[in-house]
């Protein structure tokens, strides 16, 4: 299948996908079905109003029980895919295999069967940010035993749906996991240990990562398909000539400490990364840096373990660095490590939400990047989108849609290796530590309703056109808002 700006023009990009996702960690669903605690459950209840609104994620979209109504909306947009989440707390209660919460897989069970019957095909995230409290309490992402434990749980996912499933994602955005949990008060469990926290995470993910990999490779590759990893990796631009080297650094810390061990020749964290915060350990009095360093098995362990290359893109940054920077961060901490500054333009935005720009020039630059210094790894783009603050003609959510996907075309033009694209999402969800004030869906959610009543937006209606022809025409206007079923589907 393939898309194409318009009917005149067809890309040869091989089979590129179509589809989009939203996840079932939005439905936190607090003890429900047997689960236990996770790392989100235990913050929302115990320091509820540090959310927007005050709100939780205890129901949200309750996909647990409206399963069936979200698998007739992919059917509506004609999707090939659809991406989820597996919760860790969920399958297993105590955190390890010795007990499997059979509600809990029935649930996962349903969904799988009832996307397979309308040949959707599942694509299983193991880990989106729920660890287990028990397991945080244990030291979460900085204790190197979780190398183990997340390999038992990706075996236990393994064995009870890889019979049916045959795309994998080990981890959802690294970055996000290890800097703004561990390193910041951005996201769960807001451990704030700046400088330190961050680094010990990164290194025993990137770990465990590896160890779902080889877990796979080695028991389940010849029955099942493909694993891989999925970065959140936003542009960052250089604000003028004389920053280029600050931008490179920046793209460095940001989201290539993650890929450069597992994409690039050499494996391990960037050097840039290494040298400065090598150097500024050493003056701020360390016996040794303060970024763990691999053991050559190790750096051979984690080179190669992704068979493609899961991308998460929203928006562009400008990078500078001048002397204002110097004292501007805590120390040590990774933006005192990095030393860099960020603005975004004020033209860049759109609609009324500050929280995604509109910048798809930088989405053709990074994928140009992820080309060059990568020899070209297949790509899965596994998020994209824009928020809103809700309604159901979101204009801008549109415009954001095929501007993006035309600066994907354009990178895929120039030969980068795109296979697949994810809208990020099916519909509005739990939106971390905003809430429910960024709205990110296709289909819109009432959350006043007891029954999560979800309607269609316009995106919806342009996107399930440029599903149905694999064409992106800038001027087609959806002529109904009602939203059906194409045969075949």
């Amino acid at each position: 299948m393939l898309i194409a700006r318009n009917s005149l023009r067809k890309v040869a990009c091989g089979k590129l996908l179509i589809y989009s996702c939203d996840l079932e960690i939005r439905d936190l669903c607090q003890q429900m079905g047997g689960k236990a605690e996770n790392i989100w459950d235990h913050l929302t209840h115990t320091q509820p109003c540090i959310i927007k609104n005050c709100s939780n994620g205890d129901i949200a979209d309750d996909s647990y029980h409206l399963y069936k109504r979200d698998v007739e909306m992919m059917r509506e947009l004609g999707l090939d895919f659809y991406r989820f989440s597996l919760s860790w707390s969920r399958i297993l209660p105590t955190s390890f295999p010795d007990k499997i919460n059979e509600a809990g897989v029935q649930y996962y069970n349903n969904l799988i069967d009832e996307l397979l019957k309308y040949n959707i095909q599942p694509m299983i995230t193991l880990y989106h940010w729920d660890l287990p409290q028990k397991l945080q309490d244990m030291g979460g992402w900085t204790n190197p035993h979780i190398v183990d434990w997340f390999g038992d749980y990706a075996r236990t996912a393994f064995q009870l749906f890889g019979d049916r499933v045959k795309y994998w994602i080990t981890i959802n955005e690294p970055y996000q996991v290890c800097n703004m949990g561990y390193g910041d008060v951005d996201l769960a469990p807001m451990l704030n240990i700046k400088g330190l926290a961050e680094y010990m995470c990164a290194k025993n993910l990137l770990l465990a990562h590896a160890r779902a990999y080889h877990i796979y490779d080695e028991e389940f590759r010849s029955e099942q398909g493909v694993i891989f990893i999925s970065y959140s990796a936003q542009w960052y631009e250089p604000s003028s000539e004389n920053d280029t080297e600050a931008a490179n650094e920046h793209n460095d810390f940001q989201w290539g400490q993650y890929t450069h061990p597992v994409f690039s020749v050499t494996g391990d964290f960037p050097p840039s990364m290494k040298k400065k915060i090598a150097a500024k350990s050493a003056a701020q009095g360390y016996p040794r840096s303060r970024l763990p360093e691999f053991t050559p098995e190790e750096i051979e362990y984690i080179r190669g373990s992704s068979d493609y290359f899961g991308l998460n893109h929203y928006s562009t940054y400008l990078v500078y660095r001048n002397e204002s920077v110097y004292g501007y961060y805590e120390s040590p901490s990774f933006g005192d490590d990095l030393e860099t500054l960020t603005y975004r333009k004020s033209e860049w935005k759109i609609g009324e939400s500050d929280f995604i720009k509109y910048v798809p020039w930088g989405f053709q630059k990074l994928l140009t990047k992820i080309r060059r210094d990568y020899n070209n790894p297949p790509i899965y783009i596994t998020e994209n989108g824009f928020a809103t603050y809700g309604g159901l003609n979101d204009e801008d959510r549109v415009t954001y849609y095929k501007g993006y996907l035309n600066a994907m075309l354009d990178a895929i033009d120039d030969g980068s290796d795109v296979r697949a694209y994810t809208a990020w999402s099916l519909m509005d969800n739990f939106e971390w530590m905003d809430g429910y004030t960024e709205r990110f869906g296709l289909y819109e959610v009432d959350y006043e309703s007891p029954y999560r009543t979800r309607t269609p937006r316009k995106s919806a209606f342009v996107y399930k056109q440029i599903v149905r022809t694999r064409e992106l025409d800038w001027h087609y206007e959806p002529d109904t808002d009602v939203m059906s079923i194409d045969e075949g589907h």
